[in-house]
């Protein structure tokens, strides 16, 4: 990782996540399942919220989020 005198770099990847249950659930899917792959995962900012119906029900919510994470520099 960057030294303190060496400036940082954020990154900012951009997913959807979902879930039967709710949005905060949805929220938490993407950032653990972004957590799979992505190191130093700094923040999540929930840019919306969306959902699917059938026969007049939500069955699936949404959430569109921008996850931030400090990119790793080499030595």
């Amino acid at each position: 990782m960057a030294g303190s005198d060496e400036p940082t770099v954020v990154k900012i990847i951009e997913l959807i996540g979902s879930s039967k249950k709710s949005w905060e659930d949805a929220t938490m899917n993407a950032v653990k399942q972004a957590s799979k792959t992505v190191r130093n995962i700094k923040s999540v900012y929930l840019q919306g919220c969306t959902a699917k119906i059938e026969n007049n029900k939500i069955v699936e919510y949404r959430s569109n989020v921008k996850i931030s994470f400090v990119v790793d520099r080499e030595m």
